[in-house]
């Protein structure tokens, strides 16, 4: 019976020595050796405490911060107080775009999109870059168009497709310069700063050098004549490189044709040989195609949907030669219809 006793006592102690070196391999050690307490006090709790930044804290030691947006451009529009012209002009914003006539599906016997791009900097689209102040605000065709943007008059969109429609947010963000932080400092004490000044540089329209156009070619076997509508307008926003010079060109935004030109009717074009009641509108200018452009794209022999720069990316005088020939082949369609 005694031994019974001294065994189980035995037993018992070991199983303790095996649970005390179990624990001691779980606890944390220090690098010194020793396990870390539960609750840092005294010393520790304050360097751990020393840590973290305070709710108050400012990088800018408390120096107010203002944001400058008088060089921003804005909407607003400064009509003329007097009649400034030796004429009644009136009747101009009273102008509505005349319908298009309507085209039947079944009639429709060639239909061909095309993608032009339009160069602001040649000759002929020099009107696109006059820059005056009319009671309908700036007369520079960006200029328009964005302020029929922001105002609402019509839609962005991102895609040429116009399925999914910009916000105000995302135009703004496209639509204005650079942010600069300035600090102002004290007459008396050069180094002394009093506050931190945030401007905004505003939007250069005459950056944008490019327009594209997407528009559709159509064949009507009814009137036996081919009609050309224009679908979309995007301004192309260029990309400079450090030289400063052009090395590409981004898409801004998209805009639907038919909801701009309501717009388009009731602003004038800038004509330096303007006789009597010559002078048009934007609308008259892209409805009469009184501009210069060079096609990229179109869907005529394009099953890979390519544009003519990824078709031919190392010589762009091939791109060139190749939108002439798309041209030639609209226009040779509608002259073969017909037997002389």
């Amino acid at each position: 019976m005694i031994n019974k006793f001294i065994r189980f006592g035995c037993a018992a102690l070991l199983l303790c020595v095996l649970a005390d070196s179990v624990a001691a391999q779980r606890a944390p050690r220090r690098r010194g050796g020793g396990t870390t307490p539960a609750n840092p006090t005294g010393a520790e709790a304050q360097q751990q405490t020393n840590n973290n930044q305070p709710s108050n804290y400012n990088p800018y030691g408390n120096i107010p911060i203002r944001v400058d947006s008088s060089s921003v451009s804005d909407t607003i529009v400064k009509k003329s107080l007097r009649n400034d012209n030796a004429f009644d002009k009136s009747n101009l914003t009273a102008r509505t775009p005349l319908e298009y006539e309507h085209l039947r599906w079944d009639d429709a016997l060639f239909a061909e999109k095309v993608w032009r791009e339009l160069d602001l900097r040649e000759k002929m689209n020099q009107v696109f870059r006059y820059d005056a102040q009319s009671d309908n605000g700036s007369e520079l065709f960006i200029n328009m168009l964005l302020k029929a943007v922001n105002t609402g008059q019509v839609t962005a969109f991102s895609d040429e497709r116009f399925t999914t429609p910009m916000t105000m947010t995302e135009i703004q963000q496209l639509t204005v310069g650079s942010a600069d932080t300035v600090a102002k400092t004290d007459v008396n004490d050069p180094s002394k700063v009093i506050e931190y000044v945030v401007t905004r540089s505003s939007f250069d329209g005459k950056s944008v050098m490019k327009l594209r156009i997407k528009e559709e070619w159509v064949f009507d076997r009814e009137a036996s004549r081919m009609f050309v509508r224009i679908l979309g307008l995007a301004p192309l926003k260029s990309i400079l490189g450090p030289n400063g010079q052009e090395r590409g060109s981004s898409v801004m935004f998209w805009v639907y044709y038919p909801d701009l030109r309501p717009m388009l009717a009731k602003a004038e074009v800038y004509n330096p040989k303007n006789m009597g009641q010559s002078r048009q509108t934007w609308e008259e200018l892209f409805e009469s195609r009184m501009f210069s452009s060079y096609i990229v794209k179109s869907t005529i022999d394009n099953a890979a949907n390519k544009t003519l720069k990824q078709i031919y990316p190392r010589d762009p005088i091939l791109a060139l030669l190749e939108g002439d020939n798309i041209k030639d082949k609209i226009f040779n369609y509608e002259q073969d219809l017909w037997s002389y």
